[in-house]
C-alpha cells in the first residue's frame, strides 16, 4: 500500500496540483508571480551560489529530459565504456556543482540579516526539498553505478507509464536503495509545491516583454533636493499608490 501511495497516487496528486494551482494563482493573484529577487539586497554571494546552482540544476534537468524522451539513443552512447565514463563523470559534476551553489544560497539566507527577513516559510521548504533531492541524486550516482543507462532502462518506462495513466511500480517498488526512492519521491513533491513558491515565475517567462510598450518611471520628487536636503524625510512623498 505505501509503494502504491508513493509512486502510484503521489505522481498524479503532485502533477494534479501543479496545474490547477499554477492556474488559479496566474488568474487569481497573478501580481504574486514573480521571482522575487533579493539581488538588491545582497548580490556578490547571490551571484557565487546561484550560478552554479542554476548552471548544474538546468544542465542536470535536461540530461534526464534526455534520457526520459530518448533511451535508446543513450544506451546506445553508453555502449562504448570512454563515452558512458564521460556522460558520468560529466554528470556527477554537474550535480556537485547544483549542491555547492545550494549550500551557498542556504548560507546565505542564514547569514544575511536583510535577506533573511524576506525569507518566507515555503522558502525554507523549498530548500529542504532541493537539497534532499541533490544529495540523494548523488548518492545514486555513486552506489549505483551507470546512472545514466538504468535510468534509460528502468526509471523510464516507469515513468512513460504514469504519463499513460497506466502506472507500472512493480520494478521500483522492488528497489532496495532508499536513495533511489527518496530520489523520485522527492522530485514530485517539488512539481507539486511549485505553485506555492516562487518557482512558479518560471511558467511565465516574460515573452510580451518583446512587443510590449517600454515601462515609463516617473520621478515625482526634486531630485536635486533630496539630494542636497539634510532633514529625515527627503523630499515631498509621492501621491500616488
Amino acid at each position: 500500500m505505501t509503494n502504491i501511495l508513493l509512486f502510484a497516487v503521489l505522481p498524479y496528486a503532485a502533477l494534479a496540483i501543479f496545474l490547477v494551482g499554477s492556474i488559479y494563482r496566474y488568474k487569481n493573484r497573478g501580481f504574486s508571480v514573480s521571482s522575487i529577487s533579493s539581488q538588491f539586497l545582497e548580490g556578490k554571494k547571490l551571484f557565487w551560489g546561484s550560478q552554479p546552482f542554476h548552471w548544474g540544476l538546468f544542465i542536470l534537468f535536461f540530461g534526464h529530459l534526455i534520457a526520459f524522451l530518448f533511451p535508446s539513443a543513450v544506451l546506445a552512447w553508453n555502449g562504448q565504456p570512454v563515452r558512458l565514463l564521460i556522460l558520468e563523470i560529466a554528470a556527477f559534476a554537474f550535480g556537485l556543482s547544483a549542491l555547492l551553489g545550494l549550500v551557498l544560497l542556504i548560507l546565505r539566507r542564514l547569514t544575511n540579516r536583510r535577506v533573511q527577513i524576506v525569507t518566507s516559510k515555503m522558502d525554507i521548504v523549498v530548500y529542504a526539498i532541493l537539497l534532499t533531492q541533490i544529495v540523494s541524486g548523488l548518492l545514486v550516482a555513486y552506489h549505483s553505478r551507470w546512472g545514466s543507462s538504468w535510468f534509460s532502462a528502468f526509471l523510464t518506462p516507469y515513468l512513460r507509464s504514469v504519463f499513460v495513466f497506466d502506472p507500472q511500480i512493480d520494478a521500483i517498488a522492488s528497489v532496495t536503495s532508499l536513495s533511489l526512492k527518496v530520489h523520485v519521491i522527492s522530485a514530485f513533491a517539488l512539481i507539486g509545491i511549485i505553485p506555492f513558491t516562487r518557482f512558479v515565475h518560471f511558467l511565465v517567462y516574460p515573452v510580451d516583454y518583446l512587443w510590449r510598450s517600454y515601462q515609463q518611471v516617473i520621478w515625482n520628487w526634486s531630485r536635486k533636493h533630496i539630494r542636497t536636503s539634510r532633514s529625515h524625510s527627503e523630499g515631498h512623498k509621492s501621491k500616488n499608490n
